[in-house]
């Protein structure tokens, strides 16, 4: 069977392989949450990790389905449009096919302490959720989104109490975060072509809010033979104070309100993680996981003006979301070919959180990584995934009697998707 030995080696490409599959799943996912430097067999180690993640989305035949004229609003002036949002335009002249997302990093910083023989200790930063599409103001569906960006930062601290249960030692694990989250909406809300104003008529949704969120679960390990599975839950974080602006000053131009205060109220969400890994044979292991995202509270996001404010002035909008819960599940296989050199592959299904609104469907990711130990102190991980976001169709659905999705419809095929990871770690 497998020894200790082996937990120091393939466990470190076995973390640099889950790490880069984890980069891509639905959501607003970007890392999640990671605790597995706290099982770290050191007295005290520190990480550093960042991933690359390229999803190559592409929509086609898009239409604009909100493309009524004729509307003179007395605040705006003439609308193009009937749909949420008075906006848009009649954009059927501008090309129905697009790229619809960016590249983006996603950075890991972690360092772990061991307070005696039955305390582990670590703290983190990271970066576990964000979004980034940008298909520009040139497509058919510009009335819908011209750029959406997301960002978070999340710094925890954790710990874990272990003690000798059977041939192993059983552990309960505790800890909270704090979550810092921001971004922009951009649409085009009036279509000023032609007209000769000096204004793009794109409207913007600036956002940010903060929270605190917690973390509980139990683990057992054999170390003899690198035998772990743990459950960790990590609570919501409700943005109580999210807020931020509207800007319509390249719609209204000098009008005497062009720039107003938003609230509303979000949660990022709750999830639950089973991870399974054991030693199968001498110098070879087999990992496993189970997550669960609670995705599916992201729906209708309302943002309004204080109470009192004039709705034909000072309107509300919305983020519309609609996801269903993510499920993700990954297995895979890792191998020490010698003290140096360790290695591992995996697979990982994602299930999607857009149905008929969006286009996060599955996503397939096949997963391989390598560890390189110069010595004992020292480990060098380097990990790439390939996968396949599944094709889909996005249009308009019926959420609680409104209609959501009604300003533009698309498709998409099989889109590629790439991810490269890179970590350090130092033990002392």
């Amino acid at each position: 069977m497998a020894r200790i030995g082996l937990k120091q080696g393939v466990l470190a490409a076995v973390a640099g392989v889950l790490v880069a599959s984890a980069a891509q799943a639905g959501g607003l996912e970007r890392s999640g949450y990671n605790i597995d430097l706290l099982f770290d067999p050191s007295d005290y180690a520190a990480e550093a990790t960042a991933t690359y993640v390229n999803p190559q989305r592409k929509l086609k035949n898009v239409e604009d389905t909100d493309k009524t004229t004729g509307i003179i609003h007395p605040i705006f002036g003439p609308i193009n449009g009937t749909g949420p949002g008075l906006g848009g335009g009649d954009l059927s002249g501008r090309p129905d096919h697009v790229d619809d997302t960016e590249g983006y990093w996603a950075p890991r910083v972690g360092v772990k302490a061991a307070l005696g023989d039955s305390i582990d200790c670590m703290a983190d930063y990271s970066q576990p959720w964000g979004a980034h599409t940008n298909p520009g103001q040139n497509w058919a569906g510009a009335n819908s989104n011209v750029e959406t960006k997301v960002e978070s930062d999340n710094y925890a601290a954790t710990c874990s109490y272990k003690w000798e249960m059977g041939p192993g030692f059983a552990r309960v694990i505790g800890g909270t975060f704090y979550q810092e989250v921001g971004g922009f909406k951009e649409r085009l809300v009036q279509d000023l072509t032609g007209t000769g104003l000096p204004f793009s008529g794109i409207g913007r949704l600036d956002l940010e809010g903060d929270g605190w969120g917690w973390r509980a679960g139990v683990a057992y390990e054999i170390p003899e033979y690198a035998m772990r599975a743990s459950l960790v839950y990590n609570s919501a974080v409700d943005l109580d104070n999210l807020a931020g602006t509207i800007d319509l000053r390249n719609v209204r131009g000098p009008a005497p309100v062009n720039v107003y205060g938003v609230s509303g109220f979000a949660s990022m969400p709750d999830t639950l993680e089973l991870k399974v890994q054991s030693g199968i044979a001498p110098g070879w292991l087999a990992f496993g996981s189970v997550k669960w995202t609670d995705w599916s509270q992201l729906q209708v996001l309302k943002f309004c003006p204080p109470a009192g404010a004039d709705p034909t002035v000072q309107p509300c909008t919305t983020l519309d979301l609609l996801y269903r819960d993510g499920w993700t599940v990954t297995g895979g296989i890792g191998h020490k070919f010698n003290d140096q050199w360790s290695g591992a592959v995996s697979l990982t299904w994602d299930r999607g959180t857009s149905h008929g609104y969006g286009s996060q469907t599955d996503t397939w990711t096949l997963g391989t990584g390598v560890s390189y130990t110069p010595t004992q102190n020292v480990e060098i991980r380097l990990a790439g995934v390939v996968g396949i976001l599944t094709s889909g169709s996005s249009g308009a659905v019926d959420f609680e009697g409104q209609t959501i999705g009604g300003d533009v419809s698309y498709d998409f095929d099989n889109d590629f998707v790439g991810a490269i990871s890179t970590s350090l770690k130092v033990r002392f």
